[in-house]
């Protein structure tokens, strides 16, 4: 059990800036061990999200509130998983061949396709839960938590299912390119999945179809112009499929 914990806390510290105890010892094989844990990250992230979410929502407005509730993930992450959704943009949208692709998303810069990208993928998150929110706070606060644990889900997939590509020892996600065990993907599918037992029946099921058809459409995606996926898609897939998340609940709620 100290193990498992240890891991978990492994996990915590590569995703989030939360300080960890620094007796947890560390090893590239501990992280990739620890990406199982990586959608109950969600749980954290979300439920931080949710709280901050509450608690505006008590002197601010919804767009107020919801603001300030991707703010605090942003904060907590430090904007971890959309860097790489940025470097994605850039990359599948500016480069052509295979090796110019990766030379974009290695680049610290962003470019017109990174800045374009993230602005609406941000407005487009807000305005979500803005509409989630006006259904009911509870809504938005529950599809906080189960859409960062189910996008999450999503990134650990695409590490079970395709090839690293970077063959460079920097790359930061390479100690996480590994097949799953059963038992490793079990213990992900539990963390990315019980949050969806909070949601109303008809949201619970479109959430995470949806989310596999995104995720489905960009490992498709990944595999005709790489071969494989790098750090930045796993950063791209989370982003993706949180968006999806939020959108097939507010379809799936909106129209009941």
């Amino acid at each position: 059990m100290r193990y498992q914990v240890e891991l978990f806390l492994t996990a915590v510290a590569f995703f989030t800036r939360i300080p960890i105890p620094a007796a947890v010892p560390w090893s590239p094989q501990r992280l990739n061990q620890s990406a199982r844990y990586f959608p109950w990250i969600g749980w954290l992230v979300g439920g931080a999200a949710a709280a901050v979410l509450g608690l505006a929502l008590q002197v601010l407005p919804v767009s107020v509130a919801v603001v300030l509730s991707i703010a605090a993930t942003l904060r907590l992450t430090g904007a971890f998983h959309e860097d790489g959704f940025a470097d994605a943009c850039d990359g599948l949208g500016g480069g052509w061949q295979r090796d110019e692709v990766l030379r974009i998303m290695k680049d610290s810069r962003i470019g017109s396709y990174g800045a374009a990208g993230l602005a609406l993928m941000l407005l487009a998150k807000a305005a979500a839960l803005i509409e989630l929110t006006a259904l009911a706070p509870s809504l938005a606060a529950l599809a906080l938590v189960a859409a960062h644990a189910l996008s999450r889900l999503a990134s650990t997939a695409l590490i079970h299912r395709l090839t690293y590509v970077r063959d460079d020892d920097s790359a930061h996600a390479k100690p996480l390119a590994h097949c799953l065990q059963r038992g490793e993907l079990l213990v992900a599918a539990a963390g990315g999945l019980l949050p969806l037992a909070l949601l109303p029946p008809t949201a619970a099921l479109a959430a995470p179809f949806t989310a596999w058809l995104v995720t489905a459409w960009f490992a498709r995606l990944l595999r005709r112009r790489l071969g494989g996926y790098t750090g930045d898609c796993l950063g791209a897939a989370q982003q993706l499929t949180e968006l999806a998340s939020y959108l097939a609940i507010l379809a799936a709620c909106g129209s009941s």
